[in-house]
């Protein structure tokens, strides 16, 4: 049983790329029976060979032909796709093609059998990198690189045409090979269907090539989904008669009425194909009695007005399935496309899916050729989720364009619009896209920085040649790589043409930077380390000294002393702490009451000593209630220091016999008594910060007696001296003070 892939055959399905396919056809020069002359020219090399599908080369030129002539092609385009398989059997095909036939026929040729050698080799890599894979083909990143691929050797097909009509030649030819195993039976080789779908079939689709996009949807998908296919087409067929009888009355119904309300417009079916069904029910997860446009009409109207005027109507006289309304014309789509969508119920019940719009949205849909791309290939990006250009788009455009001027030029090639960019092979036969001119060197950094960075040499299709070759579309690139090394200076020099991608200079400068900053950072290492050296601090941790002077790592610290923007005075002053403490003469001495008196009163109780006297150590700067210990000094009564100062644990080391316990009197929180503390603050210096912290002091009620601040790349590092009588309090003030916009840390030293 022969099964259908359309529900309801388009009238005139062909006159959308008549125009476009005369446009290529007349480019070439009608000569006197050249379609005769050019079979028999092929005939005796073709005959008796076969292509690498298995199918006779002979028959499938015959093929070709045939197909370029059913969508409008002409004799001269016809002879082409003979003279395209000649040139595998010819000592010097250029040269002899021209003779015979003229330039325009040997460049087509030549440029066609180049593309076909390139896809073919791309298509046995992608295989044999399939059959040696050990890794899931699924992965996102999997998924990622083989839509890249696809998207590059959709470019191709494009950048490798001096005009559109090897594109057209290779979408007839790939069109008769799928009829071929289809035909057949025979198994498809691998890559065949699939590139089908995702490059070709898309392509048509770009090109506004209808028929032979749909069919080759359907017969790629029957090739890689055989089950599926079958039974869409099973249930396609199951119901074709009734529906196709329903969808015929509905449409001459609203024509009539339609035009006997005023309106002029022309109602006709839509094509539905198996591939495009399948699409929409996994596209919206719908079962297949779901898919509303299996019964699907078109209203052409002539004004904007009309359109809404014609929606009114459908809406009044069937039953509308709102959520299924879209209106593109008021909101149109990103791609320009215009139309109002709506689905609608009949007296039956049944769904059927109606577009309304006028002539001229109708030609920019059907005809407008990256608007109907994107419309067709999900919104605003290209197949498999591959952003396609806009600029890309509109060069297509104008090269359409160009081939409907070209009827007043016969046997002028149209310019290439797609120069500013050529595609490249690598040994493995994988497709890299360079802007024109580009060398080995911009194809050695494309593949990889590192292997940029060791290039040497370059084989160009087997043979050596200078780095600063340009390179052509379709050539095998293979770099010869040092094991280790970097760039050479004279790849800057635009004079040399080592490089014509910016990402490639880049790369080479960015290694040269890098190159003088790790002299830069060396240079800055051993100053540091002679300085340290100087002040017997060799065991100083790096990275933190380099956070104490306000750097990320020790490697910027030396970056900046490399350059001399770093002071190393700033670096002594770190080094060097501060002096021990020297007893003030001056400071106020606090004596123990005498025996009877209060012991506690507002002072310190020395333990087991009567009338010592007793002076704060201005290291730690004790205050209640912090654990404090005595040190007797040589004829300045008791230092009184925190524990956990680290000048006490040095002098204790020292003379550990003078250490004397010490503790708070009870009556110290109420005696009045105030007392100097130190408090750290380090924050993102900014206008206003001092005066900020200084405000949170003054609320809570602490005397600030003094302020010590340093400003070093950004951050502030300050001390401020605060009276406290109970150092218990601080803790709350020093909270408020790190809550401060830019505050990083707030603490007492």
């Amino acid at each position: 049983m022969k099964i259908s892939v359309s529900e309801v055959a388009p009238s005139k399905a062909a006159k959308s790329v008549l125009p476009v396919v005369a446009a290529i056809a007349e480019s070439l020069p009608e000569q006197p029976l050249a379609l005769t002359r050019a079979r028999a020219f092929a005939e005796p090399l073709l005959s008796c060979e076969t292509l690498d599908t298995g199918e006779n080369t002979l028959s499938h030129a015959d093929a070709v032909a045939v197909i370029l002539k059913g969508i409008g092609g002409s004799d001269a385009m016809q002879a082409a796709c003979y003279l395209v398989y000649t040139c595998a059997y010819l000592n010097k095909p250029q040269e002899v093609i021209t003779k015979a036939f003229g330039e325009n026929f040997a460049a087509l040729a030549l440029e066609t059998t180049k593309l076909v050698r390139v896809q073919t080799q791309a298509r046995q890599a992608k295989a044999a990198k399939a059959a040696k894979a050990t890794v899931a083909t699924d992965t996102p990143a999997a998924q990622q690189a083989a839509a890249v691929q696809t998207e590059n050797v959709r470019k191709m097909l494009l950048a490798f045409s001096r005009d559109l009509r090897v594109v057209m030649l290779r979408l007839a030819s790939r069109l008769q090979t799928l009829r071929f195993f289809a035909a057949t039976k025979l198994p498809v080789p691998d890559g065949i269907a699939a590139e089908s779908l995702q490059v070709f079939a898309p392509l048509a689709n770009r090109l506004g090539i209808w028929e032979i996009k749909w069919e080759m949807e359907d017969l790629a998908f029957r090739f890689l989904e055989p089950d599926t296919y079958k039974e869409v087409a099973r249930l396609i067929d199951k119901k074709r008669i009734a529906r196709e009888a329903t969808v015929e009355g509905m449409r001459s119904q609203l024509e009539q009425n339609l035009r006997a309300n005023g309106m002029h417009a022309k109602v006709s079916g839509r094509p539905k194909h198996i591939y495009s069904i399948v699409k929409k029910m996994r596209g919206k997860s719908l079962d297949f009695e779901k898919v509303y446009d299996l019964r699907a009409l078109r209203i052409l109207v002539a004004s904007v007005p009309e359109c809404y005027g014609a929606l009114s109507w459908v809406h009044d006289h069937y039953t509308p399935i709102s959520e299924e309304f879209d209106d593109y014309i008021a909101k149109p789509k990103v791609n320009g496309y215009q139309s109002l969508h709506t689905v609608v119920r009949d007296a039956a019940g049944l769904a059927i899916e109606i577009q309304i719009r006028t002539q001229a949205m109708h030609d920019h849909a059907e005809n407008g050729v990256a608007a109907h791309w994107a419309y067709k290939e999900a919104g605003a990006k290209g197949y498999a989720g591959v952003s396609a250009t806009g600029s890309y788009d509109a060069k297509i455009a104008v090269l359409r364009q160009l081939l409907a001027w070209e009827r007043d030029l016969s046997g002028v090639q149209p310019e290439n619009l797609l120069d500013d960019r050529i595609y490249v092979l690598t040994p493995d036969a994988a497709i890299v896209e360079l802007p024109q001119g580009a060398t080995a060197v911009d194809f050695a950094y494309t593949v990889h920085t590192d292997l940029g960075h060791r290039c040497r040499g370059a084989r160009v299709d087997g043979a050596m040649v200078p780095l600063n070759t340009p390179l052509k579309n379709g050539q095998t690139v293979e770099i010869s790589a040092a094991k280790e090394g970097g760039p050479s200076r004279d790849w800057l020099n635009t004079e040399l043409g080592y490089l014509a991608s910016h990402r490639a200079r880049t790369k080479v400068r960015a290694w040269f930077n890098a190159l003088a900053l790790n002299e830069t950072i060396a240079k800055g290492r051993e100053t540091v380390e002679k300085l340290l050296q100087r002040e017997g601090k060799t065991a100083v941790k790096l990275d933190d000294l380099a956070v104490q002077l306000g750097f990320t790592n020790a490697s910027a610290l030396f970056e900046d002393v490399g350059k001399d923007e770093f002071s190393l005075r700033s670096i002594e002053q770190v080094l060097r702490p501060p002096e021990a403490p020297q007893l003030d003469t001056n400071a106020p001495l606090m004596r123990k009451p005498r025996s009877g008196d209060n012991p506690t009163k507002g002072g310190l109780l020395v333990v087991g000593v009567d009338s010592l006297m007793t002076q704060m150590a201005k290291c730690c700067k004790p205050a209640p209630p912090d654990a404090i210990c005595g040190f007797v000094t040589r004829g300045k009564g008791v230092s009184v220091h925190r524990k956990d100062c680290s000048n006490l644990k040095e002098m204790v080391a020292r003379n550990g016999e003078r250490l004397i316990e010490v503790e708070w009197g009870v009556a110290q929180a109420v005696s009045g008594s105030v007392y100097p503390v130190d408090v750290a603050v380090q924050a993102q210096d900014r206008q206003g910060l001092l005066r900020d912290i200084s405000e949170v002091f003054t609320k809570e009620k602490m005397n600030v007696i003094g302020v010590q601040t340093q400003s070093i790349k950004g951050t502030a590092w300050m001390t401020f001296t605060v009276e406290v009588s109970d150092s218990g309090r601080l803790h709350k003030v020093l909270g408020l003070v790190a809550e401060l916009p830019g505050v990083n840390s707030a603490r007492r030293k």
